[in-house]
């Protein structure tokens, strides 16, 4: 896939693919850890684990202490990590470059919408906080384990949402999920090279699209546009000229 010729509809994962969240989803999981009277993480270890929703996150943190907490426990947690969170969504993280540009870029070309293993709340707080939710058409958030992508249920609902075919919907994300989800949904996919798991992504599905910024998929929605305008201007002159000759 070179462009974005018969693409309908684009779906973005939202963590190290439109945001570098990195560093908020560290603060919300350490200060749950340290109301619960547990150790902090690092940044790097953190962000290894982003990818599978807050549940995993939290049961990662809890795996690496070598804590078996019950249900109570984690429920606990959960809760202190969705509020840290709403009360500051993107304070120490960042839109990456080039992502405002693209959603402008785009807004008028294609709908776009979010699908994202973080729960419906905390994905929308987030787009409010990085202004990129008045851009788009639905964010589709993995309010249930059984959503969590790779699953194909949030790119189907998208679609269906939006009225158009999976095969015209690209997924844009940055991890091995996201690849398989628009694998199972019957969707095209883009891997970003800036997120947090396209290493991994790559090696394991090496024919992928890999976008190396995100201007390279803003020319891609472009170019079709420009080269058929390009043709029409063509057409139009060479059947001027015959007309000309003809008189």
């Amino acid at each position: 896939m070179k462009d974005l010729r018969g693409i309908e509809a684009i779906a973005f994962d939202l963590d190290g693919t439109l945001v570098d969240s990195a560093p908020d989803i560290r603060h919300a999981l350490n200060a749950a850890l340290e109301d619960a009277g547990l150790e902090h993480f690092d940044l790097d270890t953190v962000r290894a684990w982003i990818g599978d929703g807050p549940d995993a996150l939290i049961a990662q943190a809890l795996c690496r202490h070598g804590i078996d907490a019950g249900d109570d426990a984690r429920a606990r947690l959960r809760q202190a990590f969705d509020a840290h969170t709403l009360a500051a969504p993107l304070r120490s993280g960042r839109v990456f470059d080039g992502i405002a540009e693209l959603f402008a870029g785009l807004r008028r070309r294609l709908p776009m919408v979010v699908v994202t293993n973080k729960p419906t709340p905390l994905a929308r707080a987030v787009l409010d906080a990085a202004g990129l939710l008045p851009f788009l058409a639905g964010v589709h958030g993995a309010d249930t384990v059984a959503q969590r992508k790779p699953s194909p249920s949030l790119l189907r609902a998208a679609a269906d949402r939006l009225g158009v075919a999976s095969a015209r919907l690209l997924m844009v994300g940055d991890a091995l999920p996201d690849l398989l989800a628009a694998e199972a949904a019957g969707c095209p996919a883009a891997l970003v090279a800036w997120g947090y798991g396209g290493h991994a992504a790559a090696n394991a599905m090496p024919r992928a699209w890999r976008l190396a910024t995100p201007q390279q998929l803003l020319l891609s929605a472009i170019e079709p546009g420009a080269r058929q305008s390009e043709e029409i201007v063509k057409t139009r002159r060479s059947t001027c000229q015959s007309q000309a000759r003809l008189r």
